[in-house]
């Protein structure tokens, strides 16, 4: 399967199952939302100091697994990770960024103030993922 194919097929939904790797080589897996940009990069919302971000930073890598509704389609992207600094402000370009991924999953958020300040106080930051291969089952 060509990353583009994938992609394609991610594109359509916002829900997955993240996947790193523990320290012990075991797999650790995440529900999650997550949008595609036009560079062809998913991002997603994460917090520090979880067993995820802390195996994100180990390992530098991830997988992204994505079902179609039916559940016998999907697909696999595994890919190479970026994780930005953590939200410290409320006015700093973390938390501007987070805004920009709310409003791509959820669209506009009540108070925008009250997210800003729930990010900093969250420890939010951003994932980005690069797709570096996809496998999986588009066709059925």
């Amino acid at each position: 399967m060509q990353i583009s194919d994938a992609l394609e097929f991610v594109r359509e939904h916002r829900n997955g199952i993240l996947i790193t790797e523990k320290s012990n080589g075991r797999p650790q897996s995440s529900n999650i939302a997550y949008v595609v940009d036009d560079d062809g990069h998913i991002v997603i919302s994460v917090t520090d100091g979880r067993a995820k971000t802390a195996n994100l930073r180990r390992t530098g890598r991830a997988s992204l697994h994505v079902n179609r509704d039916d559940f016998w389609a999907y697909a696999e992207i595994e890919a190479d990770v970026e994780l930005s600094p953590v939200a410290a402000d409320p006015a700093d370009a973390t938390a501007d960024a987070l805004v920009a991924y709310y409003r791509a999953v959820a669209g506009e958020h009540d108070d925008w103030d009250e997210y800003r300040a729930a990010m900093v106080a969250d420890g939010r930051l951003l994932l980005t993922l690069t797709p570096t291969h996809a496998y999986g089952m588009l066709q059925r």
